[in-house]
């Protein structure tokens, strides 16, 4: 429940999510006016104050409670920022906000300031942090959904930083493609689950959850919400995205790729359990899902060459890892057996581990191409004696990764054999039959994962140096770019002998959120993390035995790795979306050639015949359309005479031959019109209409000697026809809607609650204007924007043309 006291000291803490943000609008300034100081450092204060305020929360998760803060975005529609912080929220607000800190210290020693753009990369990074916390934190699904998108948008602008290297544009493209097209389909389910529950509060809808089971839309938004999960996190097949995003700096695969982008996935499923783990849907494909992308990112992570794509395939394999865990711990909605709740505290453990070892492992990585020009590791070799410090960190990390003691990895990793081994005795959804498979797989990929770690580490570190000669001098990295790796692999080691504290403080707490049917209390969820099970325990014979054949494959790499040259590049994952791409680039350019002519006749002929096709046709299928003659005006003389001139006025403009015929003729139509509204006593209109008709004809006068000259742009007598035939569809279809609005009212019009209020509530005598400006408020405001925008757009065009001119001037002298 929520303290009171909480309530005091936490109101209005949402504010915080947009404090990064906030923050990122003085960085250009910072730059600009101090550069003698790395502004980092400023940057550096913004994840510090955060972390050291949230973890004021862990007394309240520890004591089962939360905290919630809220501001209003769209009442109207239930859509507001809701912060809702409980034990998950909070595990990976406090990963966002630490390892963010880390980042943001080893980027200042990593990224010069006098050689890189660091107003524009801090700038992406606190715009990132922002979005990473929104989504965290957000209870009400929309605005989750706007922070998802944003953390695409912001990791597409970090991972394409340096926009001058093809890889990066492409890697950062690649990821936005696949992380969006997830992000859709997620918003969909998102918009059902909003149908099913009518209300758009994640507490709300694992509240009502029970009644979803049977509704039609459940396991359609399930998938929906699970596509958005698998992109984000880098699931089979959508793992494409995430070795191509290593282009990005250093700092940024350490942020986004170990602790906080590819996590989001696992947040989200971690989150939505609750509402989905009664389907065996969900349950078959997290967990199968997960385990097949264990297996393949650890099986080709030894293929790789280059440090930061082994980290990369880690990477997908240790989320595939947390994946898997998180569908066994779904189980627990279907089982009492223990083993299934504690596999979803593993799933939380091995999440902070990884963050840990592989945020550690990552910067080691940049390290290594910074101190010696390289991330090629068959140029790598012998660096241990030469970077003794370097070596202990990506030791103590890679072992974790395998799952070795005495280190945090290997005590999570026991824990997930353990639950593989559970699996195959659960007796519905088929598991007795398929569940064989998760243990078999699950060794198979961690001796693979040894293999890995031990190539990522002893291949760099170990042996002879290579005679060719590296492009820098080998050395020790400085102490400053030292400081967060060390800090990092510091936990790694610290966690293995203190796991059961990090258990109470911070994992106990997030696995009561996922699971909130089950307990009731933190202090209820009955788990002792321990090193030790006994020489029965069947997991310590599965590490013996992957320990002992993952060595002899480390032995033996060089003579089976060449394997990975049999498959053809073509048949990869990466060779079908680099298909699918060229495929809808080349088909879209076709279209785009048969349609773009160059000639505004022909758009607005391809736009008016779809619009008054739709809409006559939905007229007569809706059988909307209705005359109603009973309150219609009477049409006198003046009415008439008119119209005729109206008429006439209208064909003159079609059938003038000189530009001037022509304006005057449309002037013509122009004071026609307002003398329909004279007629029909609608004075003010009919000012409006003569100021703009007069202002119209001016312009048209004083541009006269720009305008094109009237010609018939090669049309033949069957365009001619064709387009007598739409422009006579649209007016057609235009007075038969008019016709049917003045006949049928299915709502009261809003012009009597004008009428009412004009005086009392606006304060306003002119109706119109008051309409324009208060009513319409905001339409007012955002056409000055969009105008402002485009005003902006166009100086910047002019300024580059100006400057490109400049720079061919000074070429020819």
């Amino acid at each position: 429940m929520f303290h009171s006291l909480g309530r005091r000291i936490f109101l209005n803490f949402v504010l915080l999510i947009f404090l990064p943000i906030m923050a990122a609008l003085f960085v250009p300034l910072l730059f600009r006016k101090l550069k003698d100081i790395h502004t980092g450092w400023f940057v550096l204060l913004v994840p510090v104050s955060l972390f050291i305020y949230y973890i004021g929360f862990i007394k309240t998760t520890m004591d089962g409670g939360h905290a919630l803060s809220e501001l209003q975005w769209i009442p109207s529609l239930g859509i507001s920022f809701v912060s809702y912080i409980d034990g998950l929220s909070l595990l990976f607000t406090l990963l966002i906000t630490g390892i963010g800190a880390l980042v943001v210290l080893y980027s200042i020693f990593y990224l010069d300031k006098r050689k890189e753009k660091l107003n524009h990369f801090y700038v992406y990074l606190l715009i990132f942090m922002s979005a990473m916390l929104g989504v965290v934190q957000s209870d009400n699904v929309i605005s989750l959904y706007l922070f998802w998108e944003l953390t695409s948008i912001s990791s597409f602008l970090l991972i394409g930083y340096w926009s001058t290297r093809d890889g990066s544009r492409f890697g950062a493209l690649k990821s936005m493609m696949i992380t969006v097209f997830g992000g859709l389909m997620m918003l969909g389910g998102f918009v059902l689950l909003g149908i099913m529950g009518d209300t758009f509060s994640i507490r709300e809808l694992i509240a009502s959850s029970p009644t979803f089971v049977g509704h039609e839309f459940f396991t359609l938004a399930l998938v929906l919400v699970l596509l958005g999960a698998f992109t984000k996190s880098a699931q089979f097949p959508f793992h494409i995205w995430l070795p191509d995003a290593m282009e990005a700096p250093t700092p940024v695969s350490a942020y986004l790729h170990s602790a906080t982008m590819v996590k989001a996935g696992l947040y989200l499923v971690a989150r939505f359990t609750p509402i989905f783990a009664v389907s065996e849907v969900w349950i078959w494909l997290v967990a199968g899902i997960g385990l097949l992308t264990l297996f393949w990112g650890s099986f080709f992570a030894v293929k790789q060459t280059d440090l930061k794509a082994i980290l990369a395939f880690s990477t997908i394999s240790q989320l595939g890892l947390i994946m898997s865990l998180l569908g066994a711990g779904a189980l627990a909605y279907h089982s009492d057996d223990p083993i299934f709740k504690f596999a979803t505290f593993a799933a939380i453990f091995h999440l902070i581990n990884h963050a840990t070892f592989k945020g550690s492992l990552f910067m080691i990585a940049g390290i290594v191409d910074h101190e010696t020009g390289t991330r090629d590791i068959r140029k790598l070799g012998g660096l241990m004696s030469i970077m003794p410090v370097s070596f202990t960190v990506a030791f103590i990390g890679s072992m974790s990764m395998a799952g070795l003691p005495p280190f945090n990895g290997f005590l999570s990793k026991e824990m997930f054999l353990q639950s593989m081994l559970a699996i195959r005795h659960f007796e519905l959804f088929n598991f007795a039959t398929w569940g064989i498979l998760f243990p078999v797989i699950a060794w198979i990929a961690s001796v693979f994962t040894l293999v890995y770690s031990f190539y990522f580490v002893f291949k760099t570190f170990a042996g002879q140096q290579k005679s060719e000669p590296l492009p820098i001098k080998p050395h020790e990295a400085p102490v400053g770019m030292l400081v967060s790796p060390v800090i990092l692999a510091t936990l790694v080691v610290g966690i293995f002998f203190i796991p059961n504290l990090i258990g109470k403080w911070l994992v106990k707490p997030a696995v009561m959120a996922v699971q909130p049917d089950l307990y009731n209390h933190p202090s209820e969820v009955d788990v002792d993390v321990a090193a030790w099970h006994g020489f029965d325990a069947p997991e310590l014979w599965m590490t013996v035995s992957l320990v002992g054949v993952g060595l002899v494959l480390f032995l033996t790499l060089a003579r089976w790795q060449k394997m990975y040259d049999i498959q053809p590049e073509y048949l990869s994952l990466n060779a079908l979306y680099d298909s699918a791409m060229m495929f809808g680039e080349g088909g879209m350019n076709k279209l785009s050639r048969f349609y773009m002519t160059g000639l505004i006749r022909t758009y607005l002929i391809y736009m008016f015949a779809f619009i008054a096709s739709i809409t006559a046709a939905t007229l007569f299928i809706k059988e909307a359309f209705v005359v109603d003659m009973d309150s219609f005006s009477p049409i006198n003389l003046y009415g008439v005479l008119t119209a005729i001139v109206l008429v006439v006025a209208v064909c003159m403009v079609l059938l003038a031959k000189t530009r001037l015929s022509a304006i005057i003729a449309l002037g013509a139509v122009g004071y026609s019109v307002a003398l329909f509204f004279v007629i029909f006593k609608a004075p003010d209109l009919a000012l409006t209409q003569l100021v703009i008709e007069t202002i119209s004809v001016a312009l048209f006068l004083l541009a006269f000697k720009h305008l094109p000259s009237l010609n018939n742009h090669g049309q033949t007598k069957r365009n001619k026809i064709g387009n007598l035939i739409i422009a006579a569809g649209v007016g057609i279809t235009v007075t038969l809607i008019a016709l049917s609005a003045h006949s049928q009212k299915l709502i009261p019009s809003i012009s009597q609650y004008y009428k009412d209020t004009v005086a009392t509530e606006a304060g306003g005598g002119n109706i119109v204007n008051v309409i324009l400006v208060d009513y319409r408020g905001f339409d007012t405001l955002f056409e000055i924007a969009v105008l402002s925008i485009a005003g902006i757009a166009v100086i910047a065009m002019i300024r580059l043309k100006l400057s490109r001119k400049e720079e061919s001037t000074d070429e020819n002298q």
